[in-house]
């Protein structure tokens, strides 16, 4: 109930007003294919169903997909502080988005949409996180070889982004720069279908590993073993799932970071620790999360708008702080 009034309440932000009977009419009007009044009416309905509506669906499917991911990592490596882009993904996709805008160049308007840039990203960031998997299975799986893998992964594509961006002209590292921000601006049905189909397909499965999550999480690998979990197996598998819904998630919405930290552990603070609920409880947090942000960027500085990845640093970084030292003092 929650989600959808907070769904509800993000269509009402924007350039112009909507209000939510307007928010309403709309959605009412094109799921029973009723005709709108007067055209005044139908410009309002088709900004709210064309416009809004995608930009309010990516921000939830995308903050599900990547806490999603961001619980995946810290149960699967045993480090709290670790998250979705541990092996080098963001750094790997920004520099495929880089080289897309640079040697092939994007359009200026509605960069995220860019086929170019999409496939750029994309393509990078699965085929480093497949050479990093790859590495650590000669290991096991070790979950400090995947980290260490993660971090000089993460300093090669640092050091390769940055290169570009130092041959670049002022408007190309300008697309780069708004790349590496993250937003939703632009977005569109196919994109929330696609995050959304992949989401789906992807969850029921981890859900059903969530007791295999929880050996592997708080016993650790020869505990788990004794229980039956097949443990490399397991940590490869999920981890190659987290990877993919990190990659196709930031591919179409630029390099939003924070959340996929940040929304497990709220929702762990609050629920605690057994993946059967955190799994679920920690998709709509991060969904939550990145709606509300996208929100805020759009009316703080109306009618400038705050990328989303900027926002959601923001406003997460002190939820997360409060959340923690009341849990201490609670403990004390």
């Amino acid at each position: 109930m929650l989600t959808l009034v907070v769904l509800l309440w993000a269509l009402t932000f924007g350039g112009s007003a909507v209000d939510i009977g307007d928010a309403l009419g709309a959605l009412q009007a094109k799921l029973t294919f009723t005709p709108p009044a007067d055209a005044a009416t139908a410009r309002t309905y088709l900004q709210v169903w064309e416009l809004r509506v995608p930009r309010v669906l990516l921000s939830l499917v995308a903050g599900a997909a990547l806490a999603i991911a961001g619980v995946l990592f810290q149960g699967l490596l045993r480090n709290p502080l670790v998250s979705p882009y541990t092996l080098g993904i963001a750094p790997a996709a920004a520099f495929g988005a880089s080289y897309a805008i640079v040697f092939i160049g994007a359009e200026t308007g509605g960069l995220s949409s860019s086929a170019w840039v999409v496939v750029g990203a994309l393509t990078v960031s699965v085929a480093s996180s497949v050479f990093v998997l790859a590495l650590a299975a000669t290991k096991r799986s070790d979950p400090s070889t995947l980290i260490l893998l993660g971090i000089a992964v993460t300093q090669f594509f640092t050091a390769a982004t940055s290169a570009l961006q130092f041959t670049a002209d002022q408007e190309t590292l300008a697309l780069i720069v708004q790349w590496t921000w993250g937003s939703v601006n632009g977005a569109v049905w196919s994109q929330v279908l696609m995050v959304a189909a992949l989401f789906l397909a992807v969850y029921p499965f981890v859900q059903r590993k969530s007791g295999a999550l929880n050996a592997i999480a708080f016993a650790g690998d020869d505990a788990a073993k004794s229980l039956g979990v097949p443990v490399t197996s397991t940590r490869l598998s999920l981890i190659g799932l987290a990877v993919v819904l990190t990659a196709v998630t930031i591919s179409f919405t630029g390099i939003i970071g924070f959340v996929g930290l940040v929304a497990p552990h709220i929702a762990r603070l609050l629920i605690g620790s057994n993946h059967r609920f955190l799994l679920p409880f920690s998709a709509v947090v991060g969904g939550l999360l990145l709606v509300v942000a996208d929100s805020v960027g759009r009316t703080v500085l109306n009618p400038a708008v705050i990328p989303v990845g900027i926002v959601d640093a923001l406003i997460g970084a002190p939820v997360f702080l409060y959340l923690i030292l009341a849990k201490r003092r609670a403990a004390s």
